[in-house]
């Protein structure tokens, strides 16, 4: 159970700002205007979601019940028909028969893609591990180029054509954004910094393992991208991350160069991005990419269930630096498969190849 964490929403987008202002800047209107106003939206959501942050916390998660039989997902799909009003126009509920628009159906697939792996590898009910319902709203906004998760719901933009395109295509976009809202209900990590680049990775890590538990990969077969079929064939890239590769996701004249470093070599002070959250969750991202190959088989297996038994500790503080983060999953390490085992020297490993120094962390839940 999750219930002794405070749940804070955060706003949180798949596409990172400094994407955005690079485009917002091109000299094309087909590519400036839909930036500038998707970051206009971004700016206001993410000012509102800190004001219901302070006023309205959301409550303690509610007691799971039921066995696994009665471990159904509950999803909802909406259509904001290219309004900004949520939740917008019910259009298909749990257990409905797909309907003629592909963003729909691909929500509600994603959706139930994520809900599959949390229950069957990890025991987790749903979002909060308590059966919460699973929203999301399609179409929404003018060309609006990004998804989020607002602490209560998914929400999918259909993007410009230009740059972006329709955001329900990648799973592990949605399953990225998802994650926040496990994050919120478990670690809560604070969204700056280092815990914000934690929290930021966290989504990644099981973005992808959400993508290779449905594909059957393993660790080796995968590709390691985060929206791998988000990007048009006129930009210069394959995605907007690269886990294996950090900083080499991208390399384009209107997105500029992918930013992120894969050590703590070059780890990237700024003020920008709540401090470089999309920018150095490379480094955690690296980390597990190296574990989960070390290891081998399936990643969502040993590695995963490491990352998850980290997320879900009461060891973890929502303050929690990269090696704070790290202390604590050579502790879970330690204690699910012993402190002698491969795991734990994969763990071990994997931090001190991206230059981190796990900090001490208690055993035990």
């Amino acid at each position: 159970m999750d219930s002794h964490r405070a749940h804070h929403p955060v706003f949180c987008t798949i596409v990172p700002p400094h994407i955005l202002d690079r485009i917002a800047r091109s000299e094309d209107p087909l590519l400036y205007e839909p930036a500038r106003r998707t970051l206009e939206r971004d700016a206001r959501e993410r000012t509102r979601r800190r004001i219901t942050t302070v006023r309205m916390p959301l409550g303690p998660a509610r007691a799971a019940a039921g066995d696994a039989a009665d471990k159904k997902p509950q999803r909802a799909i909406h259509d904001a028909e290219n309004t900004e009003t949520l939740p917008g126009t019910k259009v298909r509920e749990e257990g409905e028969e797909p309907v003629d628009d592909g963003s729909v159906n691909r929500a509600y697939a994603g959706l139930g893609a994520t809900f599959k792996l949390y229950l069957d590898v990890y025991s987790r009910w749903s979002i909060d591990n308590a059966g919460m319902p699973l929203v999301a709203t399609v179409h929404y906004g003018e060309k609006y180029g990004n998804a989020f998760w607002d602490g209560d719901q998914m929400v999918f933009g259909d993007g410009d054509g230009e740059i972006f395109r329709d955001f329900t295509l990648p799973v592990d976009v949605i399953g990225h954004e998802l994650t926040h809202g496990v994050t919120q209900h478990t670690a809560n990590l604070d969204y700056f910094g280092q815990p914000g680049a934690l929290n930021e990775s966290v989504s990644d890590v099981f973005g992808s393992l959400i993508k290779q538990y449905g594909l059957g990969q393993t660790a080796d077969q995968a590709d390691w991208l985060i929206g791998d079929s988000l990007l048009t064939d006129r930009v210069q890239g394959e995605a907007l991350r690269s886990m294996k590769a950090p900083g080499t996701a991208y390399d384009d004249d209107q997105l500029g160069k992918d930013p992120q470093p894969a050590t703590m070599e070059d780890y990237v002070e700024t003020g920008s991005d709540n401090g470089g959250v999309h920018i150095n969750s490379g480094i955690p991202n690296h980390a597990f990419y190296r574990l989960a190959t070390a290891l081998g088989g399936h990643a969502w297996e040993r590695a995963g269930q490491i990352w998850y038994d980290a997320l879900t500790s009461e060891a973890l503080t929502k303050d929690a630096d990269f090696a704070a983060f790290a202390g604590v999953t050579l502790a879970r390490a330690a204690d699910r498969y012993g402190a002698d085992s491969d795991e734990h020297e994969a763990v071990t490993k994997c931090w001190s190849q991206v230059g981190v120094t796990p900090a001490e962390a208690a055993h035990g839940r």
